[in-house]
């Protein structure tokens, strides 16, 4: 069983990998989202100058910066917090007019930093959405990268590797959602962002 995660810092991530799932679960792996996006990220860029739009905590956990020093060490990254932008689209408004305000501010702010900048990652699982207005508001000679195609494409190759691991996934196509919070909620969301109508269960604490 492989489980992609996008949440846990790099030395989080590490500590599940080698501490807990040899005990706990030694025929279980944690791919996680950070390390697939930066082997590459450096192929992307002609100029040798990326930003980073991500959430807060993403930007002062410094992940991004730690991971692209090993395998981009000439690269020049610069990052931007964007608080605003997975309200806005949890609550619906990420193709709104009201959106442009704040998809402009830090696009504006990122690009501030080095106007050399000609390749941006969108950090977070929610930033796909805002794509549209991404777009708009960056340089038109921008490359923009979203991180789902990456980790795709890194788990397949992960899964051609490791034909252990891939022999344990089950090929029925079965899914379940569960979530902690509100199901009528989650339905919502979870719909937008898997394009197909999502019906979960709630799971209890």
């Amino acid at each position: 069983m492989i489980l992609a995660c996008n949440t846990a810092s790099a030395k989080a991530l590490r500590n599940i990998q080698q501490l807990d799932l040899p005990i706990q679960h030694p025929d279980r792996r944690v791919l996680g989202v950070i390390r697939p996006t930066t082997e590459v990220i450096g192929t992307y860029s002609k100029t040798g100058n990326v930003g980073i739009l991500a959430t807060r905590g993403t930007v002062t956990s410094e992940s991004y910066l730690v991971e692209i020093e090993k395998f981009f060490p000439d690269l020049q990254v610069f990052q931007e917090a964007c608080p605003m932008w997975v309200p806005l689209v949890e609550n619906g408004e990420y193709a709104s007019p009201g959106a442009d305000y704040f998809v402009k501010q830090h696009i504006d702010r990122l690009v501030a930093q080095s106007p050399e900048i000609d390749t941006l990652l969108l950090a977070c699982t929610h930033y796909p959405l805002l794509i549209n207005k991404i777009r708009e508001f960056a340089p038109s000679n921008t490359t923009i990268l979203s991180q789902g195609g990456i980790v795709a494409e890194s788990l397949a190759d992960y899964l051609q590797r490791h034909p252990e691991i891939e022999a344990q996934c089950s090929k029925q196509g079965q899914r379940t959602f569960l979530t902690t919070d509100s199901t009528e909620d989650f339905d919502r969301q979870a719909t937008v962002f898997y394009g197909q109508p999502v019906q979960s269960s709630h799971l209890p604490l």
